[in-house]
């Protein structure tokens, strides 16, 4: 399970337990939207609390990124979880986006605000 939240050019997402391809496919449409409609987008992306994702949430994934290579300007990840920062720092090669993981939320959202009034 996911939450969402957006605002200007931020997309937040936390997941929750086991991250499907529906969830996923929740992410792409509110990114989707506000790339559409906005440009390119912040992301924050909480996933201290997921349990796990699912193989077919990995492969959209690595679709997703090199479609939207260009949509993102940051990206923070909150974990504390090895494997996924080390998924994180693999990413960077598919995205243009400076990627960024923290072991604490308020550092990750600071971080993205911090130039959030940078040209773009």
């Amino acid at each position: 399970m996911i939450t969402t939240d957006h605002s200007d050019n931020l997309v937040a997402v936390t997941v929750f337990g086991e991250f499907t391809l529906a969830d996923y496919k929740e992410f792409e449409e509110l990114v989707n939207f506000k790339v559409q409609f906005e440009g390119q987008v912040d992301l924050f992306m909480d996933l201290r609390e997921m349990a796990g994702f699912t193989l077919d949430v990995a492969w959209e994934e690595i679709k997703f990124s090199r479609q939207h290579a260009h949509d993102f300007r940051r990206i923070a990840i909150v974990t504390e979880d090895q494997w996924l920062t080390w998924s994180a720092w693999v990413s960077q090669l598919f995205v243009d986006a400076e990627v960024q993981v923290f072991g604490d939320e308020t550092e990750a959202r600071d971080w993205l605000a911090e130039t959030a009034e940078a040209p773009r």
